[in-house]
């Protein structure tokens, strides 16, 4: 059996690992590594912009106002369907009034005519006539009920269109608003991006894309300010290792946090 391993502390490299904060064979210039700390400040503001414009309170407004609509036209739709079947069914009991009025108009004439003259006949033809009133009556009442349902369902749809004005109103504000504000961060957003292609241009190729992989890998941040010995990526303090392991990195070197990987910045408020 072999001779064991160097005993390590808990927390301590052996003395032969390389420095695991460095990028090897990454080298920038110490402004272009700060250079990334303002595309990384605009790309938090794009994200920042991008999240608000997604979660302006008039996305829901709308949404909500916008079912409550839908229900109501579904409602308007259904009382004007039950307006115009009453509106039939008015003019078809009409018509049936009227039917039985010209035939007891007919009848009676022929009573007033003396034109029939068998008393059977007369008989036959009064008991008509009184069966013809009676009849008239009741599809009277018929018209009269019809008529009552007809006049609800128009209140009804009148109510309802009332309502589908308000709400409408209620979605062209909000829609309004909520355009007007998408606009302005639009702009906004259309600004910063500028600005980042700006800075970005400056900043060597190799760094820029070690970059945009990390912070499509670490949530949108792929580069930390080190700032009082500690990461703001990930907001944990380096240890003492961590610490003279930058020290003894170059200036030129990029470094990367061990704890989330991002790019770690040296400024001039580092701490070292």
């Amino acid at each position: 059996m072999g001779p064991a391993g160097p005993c390590l502390e808990a927390g301590h490299r052996p003395l032969d690992h390389p420095p695991f904060l460095w990028s090897p064979q990454l080298n920038a210039a110490p402004a272009d590594q700060i250079r990334l700390l303002d595309v990384q400040a605009l790309d938090t503001r794009l994200a920042q912009l991008s999240h608000k414009r997604s979660s302006l309170p008039e996305h829901a407004e709308i949404e909500q106002l916008s079912s409550d609509l839908a229900q109501l036209r579904d409602l308007l739709v259904a009382s004007t369907t039950e307006e115009s079947d009453t509106a039939r069914e008015q003019t078809k009991a009409e018509q049936d009034v009227d039917q039985v009025r010209q035939r007891a108009v007919r009848d009676q004439q022929r009573l007033d005519s003396g034109a029939v003259s068998s008393p059977k006949d007369l008989e036959s033809l009064q008991r008509e006539i009184t069966s013809l009133a009676k009849r008239q009556g009741d599809l009277e009442d018929v018209v009269l009920e019809i008529m009552e349902r007809r006049e609800a369902a128009q209140e009804r749809v009148a109510e309802l269109t009332e309502r589908v004005s308000a709400v409408q109103a209620k979605v062209d504000d909000a829609t309004a608003r909520r355009d007007a504000a998408t606009s302005e961060l639009d702009a906004e957003a259309a600004t910063v991006t500028k600005d980042r292609q700006v800075v970005a241009e400056v900043v060597p190729a190799d760094l820029m894309k070690l970059y945009d992989k990390l912070r499509a890998q670490q949530g949108g941040v792929g580069a930390a300010r080190l700032y009082q010995r500690r990461c703001e990526g990930c907001r944990l303090e380096l240890n003492m290792a961590e610490v003279n392991d930058v020290k003894a990195a170059s200036p030129e070197t990029v470094l990367r946090c061990e704890n989330c990987h991002r790019i770690l910045v040296r400024t001039a408020e580092s701490g070292l």
